[in-house]
Protein backbone atom coordinates (compact mmCIF):
# COMPACT_ATOMS: atom_id res chain seq x y z
CA UNK A 1 0.00 0.00 0.00
CA UNK A 2 1.36 3.38 -0.84
CA UNK A 3 2.53 5.94 1.52
CA UNK A 4 2.64 9.69 1.05
CA UNK A 5 5.17 10.66 3.52
CA UNK A 6 4.35 13.75 5.79
CA UNK A 7 7.57 16.24 6.10
CA UNK A 8 5.61 18.39 8.76
CA UNK A 9 3.88 15.58 10.79
CA UNK A 10 6.99 13.00 10.44
CA UNK A 11 6.08 9.10 10.78
CA UNK A 12 7.87 6.12 11.57
CA UNK A 13 4.76 4.10 10.17
CA UNK A 14 6.63 1.18 8.15
CA UNK A 15 10.04 1.66 9.53
CA UNK A 16 8.96 0.61 13.02
CA UNK A 17 11.55 -2.64 13.32
CA UNK A 18 14.36 -0.35 12.33
CA UNK A 19 16.33 0.17 15.37
CA UNK A 20 16.90 3.90 14.93
CA UNK A 21 13.38 4.20 13.47
CA UNK A 22 12.83 7.68 14.76
CA UNK A 23 16.12 8.88 12.67
CA UNK A 24 15.19 7.08 9.76
CA UNK A 25 11.48 8.31 9.83
CA UNK A 26 13.40 11.85 9.65
CA UNK A 27 15.25 11.40 7.04
CA UNK A 28 12.73 9.92 4.87
CA UNK A 29 10.91 13.15 5.46
CA UNK A 30 13.97 15.06 4.59
CA UNK A 31 13.95 13.50 1.02
CA UNK A 32 10.16 14.14 1.09
CA UNK A 33 10.46 17.76 1.68
CA UNK A 34 13.35 18.36 -0.68
CA UNK A 35 11.07 16.42 -3.52
CA UNK A 36 8.02 18.76 -2.78
CA UNK A 37 10.25 21.87 -2.34
CA UNK A 38 12.36 21.59 -5.60
CA UNK A 39 9.80 19.45 -7.62
CA UNK A 40 6.86 19.59 -6.51
CA UNK A 41 6.86 16.13 -6.32
CA UNK A 42 5.11 13.95 -3.43
CA UNK A 43 7.62 11.39 -2.43
CA UNK A 44 5.14 7.94 -2.12
CA UNK A 45 7.20 4.76 -0.64
CA UNK A 46 5.61 0.96 -0.64
CA UNK A 47 7.01 -1.90 1.49
CA UNK A 48 10.16 -3.52 -0.31
CA UNK A 49 8.26 -6.58 -0.54
CA UNK A 50 5.11 -4.96 -2.98
CA UNK A 51 7.72 -3.16 -5.45
CA UNK A 52 10.61 -6.29 -5.76
CA UNK A 53 11.56 -4.58 -9.55
CA UNK A 54 12.68 -1.31 -7.66
CA UNK A 55 14.78 -3.39 -5.26
CA UNK A 56 16.62 -5.57 -8.01
CA UNK A 57 17.34 -2.57 -10.07
CA UNK A 58 18.91 -0.78 -7.07
CA UNK A 59 20.41 -3.99 -5.87
CA UNK A 60 22.23 -4.83 -9.96
CA UNK A 61 23.69 -1.31 -10.20
CA UNK A 62 25.21 -1.84 -6.62
CA UNK A 63 26.23 -5.63 -7.57
CA UNK A 64 27.50 -4.55 -11.03
CA UNK A 65 29.25 -1.19 -10.54
CA UNK A 66 30.98 -1.86 -7.27
CA UNK A 67 30.27 -5.70 -6.24
CA UNK A 68 28.30 -4.36 -3.68
CA UNK A 69 25.77 -6.32 -1.29
CA UNK A 70 23.61 -4.57 1.40
CA UNK A 71 23.58 -7.02 4.09
CA UNK A 72 20.43 -5.19 5.81
CA UNK A 73 16.94 -5.80 4.96
CA UNK A 74 14.73 -3.61 2.89
CA UNK A 75 11.79 -2.45 4.28
CA UNK A 76 10.42 0.90 1.74
CA UNK A 77 11.26 1.26 -1.80
CA UNK A 78 10.19 4.31 -4.43
CA UNK A 79 10.76 4.65 -7.47
CA UNK A 80 9.73 7.73 -9.98
CA UNK A 81 10.46 10.59 -12.46
CA UNK A 82 11.04 13.86 -11.80
CA UNK A 83 12.70 16.83 -14.35
CA UNK A 84 14.13 14.21 -16.57
CA UNK A 85 16.02 12.11 -13.54
CA UNK A 86 15.09 8.43 -12.84
CA UNK A 87 14.90 8.21 -9.03
CA UNK A 88 14.57 5.26 -6.86
CA UNK A 89 14.98 4.96 -3.28
CA UNK A 90 15.47 2.11 -0.89
CA UNK A 91 15.39 2.61 3.12
CA UNK A 92 16.56 -0.63 5.00
CA UNK A 93 16.19 -1.65 8.53
CA UNK A 94 19.40 -1.00 9.70
CA UNK A 95 18.94 3.07 8.77
CA UNK A 96 20.27 2.98 5.40
CA UNK A 97 19.11 5.24 2.83
CA UNK A 98 20.26 4.54 -0.86
CA UNK A 99 19.14 6.29 -3.85
CA UNK A 100 20.13 5.94 -7.75
CA UNK A 101 19.68 9.08 -9.80
CA UNK A 102 19.84 8.30 -13.37
CA UNK A 103 19.05 11.14 -16.18
CA UNK A 104 17.24 10.04 -18.91
CA UNK A 105 18.91 11.71 -21.32
CA UNK A 106 22.40 10.67 -22.41
CA UNK A 107 25.34 12.46 -20.63
CA UNK A 108 22.95 13.47 -17.66
CA UNK A 109 24.37 13.29 -14.30
CA UNK A 110 23.95 9.17 -12.86
CA UNK A 111 24.91 8.65 -9.05
CA UNK A 112 24.39 6.57 -5.98
CA UNK A 113 23.92 8.00 -3.22
CA UNK A 114 24.18 6.66 0.34
CA UNK A 115 22.66 8.38 3.73
CA UNK A 116 23.03 7.23 7.05
CA UNK A 117 20.31 7.67 9.60
CA UNK A 118 21.91 9.66 12.58
CA UNK A 119 23.00 7.04 15.40
CA UNK A 120 23.38 4.43 13.10
CA UNK A 121 27.15 2.83 12.08
CA UNK A 122 28.67 2.88 8.99
CA UNK A 123 27.49 -0.21 7.07
CA UNK A 124 30.65 -3.51 7.03
CA UNK A 125 30.25 -3.12 3.38
CA UNK A 126 30.30 0.58 2.68
CA UNK A 127 33.14 1.15 5.71
CA UNK A 128 36.82 0.11 3.44
CA UNK A 129 35.23 1.57 -0.41
CA UNK A 130 33.42 5.23 1.16
CA UNK A 131 33.93 8.20 3.16
CA UNK A 132 30.97 9.80 4.90
CA UNK A 133 30.68 13.92 4.62
CA UNK A 134 28.18 15.00 7.34
CA UNK A 135 24.93 17.56 6.77
CA UNK A 136 22.88 18.76 9.60
CA UNK A 137 19.00 18.55 9.02
CA UNK A 138 16.34 19.60 11.13
CA UNK A 139 13.83 16.72 10.30
CA UNK A 140 16.77 14.05 10.41
CA UNK A 141 19.68 15.25 12.99
CA UNK A 142 23.12 14.47 11.52
CA UNK A 143 22.96 12.65 7.92
CA UNK A 144 26.17 10.99 6.83
CA UNK A 145 25.95 10.89 3.21
CA UNK A 146 28.39 9.36 0.44
CA UNK A 147 27.69 8.73 -3.40
CA UNK A 148 29.62 7.41 -6.32
CA UNK A 149 29.08 7.90 -10.34
CA UNK A 150 27.36 5.19 -12.40
CA UNK A 151 29.64 4.38 -15.60
CA UNK A 152 27.10 1.47 -17.01
CA UNK A 153 23.70 1.55 -18.73
CA UNK A 154 20.49 0.69 -16.44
Amino acid sequence: MPYTVDFKNVSTAGLESSPVADALAGLRANEARYYKNKYGHDFTVVPAAEAPEVLDYVNTILSTERNLVIASKPLEVSAFEVDGLRMAYVFYVSGLAINVMYAIDEGGKRAVGFKLSDGMEVPEELAASFKFARQKSKLAGTIRGSYFVIKGEY
